[in-house]
């Protein structure tokens, strides 16, 4: 990455916002980097496309292993740009720390999408932790907005708080679950029944119609006992077959119908603000664990104070007092 600093960053900027690839490809490696003097321009770089930003419909996409999502979010992308969408696909999956997450296999299988030159296919870096993976994904979501992509999916594994976090940085959550009913409710989260905004049975076709049907009925007895995530949107179940594109429009009709309710009611623009808030709030804590993990004085004596835990000569909570007090004098 160049040292020209504010020259390449109004450079990286404008070729950017222009809807260049190359820039943008450019400027996600910029906001990943760890280097201290590339963070400073990736911050300076996200404050000049700010204002080109939050224009996209922001969609979360979770599913347990085999739902068909790549499958899935290929039709749903397809559609998309034939619609005259473009379309950004990032992937979170905090679970795979050394190869960085399962977009790189998304991608083969996406193949036909990954080649669509009105979509982008991204992978979210793998970091140390999942607050680490939502920065860089939340941040990589606004220079594809700024880049002219107006439907951002965000990909997560399901793994559970991946799920959660991923819920907190888009507009929309939807969750993909299998036609055996019984199975998948037994073993569904209740939490992330709460974040959904609308629940898709995917592989509803052939033999699988018949149970994607009686799953669709004990889902939204289901969703019927949680309390409403809003009051201007009831969460619906939809079933699809993304191998046969069957029913996959009428997702997207759904998103658009939401979207509309809850911009009527102003729900829509509160989100946003609460989840810009939130990410202030996280982006505060991620900063000072970094300044307090750093912190020569906490350095120099967090073996000792660590060992002491350890051997049990003191407390946990007596430990993190001392080391606070010592963070406090850097």
């Amino acid at each position: 990455m160049a040292s020209s600093g504010a020259m390449d960053t109004d450079k990286l900027a404008k070729g950017l916002v222009e809807g260049h690839l190359r820039p943008l490809s450019r400027a996600i490696t910029l906001i990943e980097s760890s280097n201290p003097d590339h963070q400073d321009y990736a911050a300076k770089l996200l404050d000049q496309i700010l204002p080109y930003t939050g224009n996209s419909v922001r969609i979360g996409i979770s599913g347990v292993p085999g739902v068909g999502k790549s499958t899935f979010i290929e039709a749903f992308g397809q559609l998309l740009t034939a619609k005259g969408h473009k379309v950004a696909v990032l992937a979170v999956d905090p679970s795979s720390q050394i190869t960085g997450g399962s977009i790189l296999g998304d991608k083969t299988r996406m193949e036909e999408l990954a080649r669509d030159k009105n979509a982008f296919i991204r992978p979210s870096p793998a970091g140390s932790t999942l607050g680490g993976v939502a920065k860089k994904t939340r941040e990589t979501m606004l220079l594809c907005e700024a880049a002219g992509y107006d439907v951002v999916l965000v990909e997560t594994v399901g793994v559970g708080q991946s799920e959660i976090t991923v819920a907190s940085m888009v507009d929309f959550f939807m969750l993909l679950q299998l036609a055996n009913a019984g199975d998948e409710l037994q073993g569904i989260k209740k939490g992330v029944m709460e974040i959904a905004d609308a629940i898709v049975i995917n592989k509803a076709e052939g033999e699988n119609r018949q149970k994607a049907e009686l799953a669709r009925g004990q889902y939204m007895n289901a969703l019927h006992i949680l309390r409403p995530k809003s009051k201007n949107w009831t969460v619906p179940v939809l079933l699809a077959s993304a191998l046969y594109n069957e029913g996959v429009a009428e997702v997207w009709d759904m998103v658009k119908d939401y979207r509309g309710k809850l911009t009527a009611s102003g729900e829509f623009a509160d989100k946003r603000k609460k989840q810009a808030v939130d990410w202030l709030w996280t982006m505060v804590m991620d900063n000072l664990k970094d300044m307090f993990k750093n912190s020569r004085n906490v350095q120099a004596m967090l073996p000792q104070i660590q060992e002491a835990v350890v051997n049990g000569t003191t407390t946990p909570s007596a430990a993190s007092k001392r080391l606070l007090e010592l963070f406090k004098r850097y």
